[in-house]
């Protein structure tokens, strides 16, 4: 148990010093893989849009870190880049919303899942409720509800055409604002020195509706307990 315990406390670590300081890891990447970097970012971002299993896979920071690197024009291109990661955002989405029709609701049954947890889905449900069909844009900006806002369609709340939509929309919204701003503005020095406190910050900026929306709902529940 001992060992079971530090293995995953190791990987714990590797994680999080892969996710806090994803430019170096990034810059490695580029480095050594040169025009298979483009590939490999596009798993990642097809994977964490795509998959309700990889939710936790970095978005938003890797967008961000991608488009600094890209900046420095060693060897990729910006545009190029854009158009590949927007092409494995919509591919993602569109597999999502596949395997939502195919699966339903019921994977979320189990609730000592540690995949298909109730309150991611509970999360997701509030934004619709709160945004209809625009969820599916909005919750590009959004980790964990990017992921299953998707899924949740699929099962049966929109239709695929409607989806489409959306879905395009979304995806080349979410690329270029978080692409872009990473080359236009990751260069800067105040922001290349303190890349950590950024990746923190953008991961802040993501949740913070999510925490916006627990916080009115747990008012609001209170508000209601209080009443009765």
């Amino acid at each position: 148990m001992d060992a079971l315990l530090h293995f995953f406390n190791e990987l714990l670590q590797l994680f999080l010093d892969y996710f806090l300081h994803i430019d170096k890891h990034l810059d490695q990447l580029v480095a050594s893989a040169g025009g298979w970097s483009y590939v490999v970012l596009f798993v990642v971002i097809f994977c964490e849009t795509g998959l309700v299993v990889t939710p936790i896979l970095p978005g938003d920071s890797l967008l961000f870190a991608a488009g600094a690197i890209a900046a420095r024009g060693d060897s990729i291109n910006i545009h190029l880049l854009a158009i590949a990661l927007m092409a494995a955002a919509i591919l993602g989405d569109g597999v999502n919303y596949y395997v939502g029709s195919r699966l339903g609701l019921k994977v979320f049954d189990n609730p000592k899942s540690r995949i298909f947890k109730r309150n991611y889905l509970e999360r997701t449900q509030r934004f619709y409720e709160r945004y209809g069909g625009k969820t599916i844009i909005l919750a590009r900006f959004v980790p964990i509800v990017r992921t299953f806002a998707p899924f949740l369609a699929g099962v049966g709340t929109m239709t695929y055409a409607r989806f489409a939509m959306y879905n395009v929309a979304g995806a080349v919204l979410w690329v270029a604002i978080v692409l872009y701003s990473g080359y236009f503005f990751g260069g800067i020095p105040i922001i290349k020195n303190n890349f950590t406190l950024v990746v923190l910050g953008i991961i802040f900026v993501s949740i913070l509706p999510a925490l916006v929306g627990a916080t009115r709902g747990f008012l609001e529940s209170r508000r209601t307990s209080a009443a009765a």
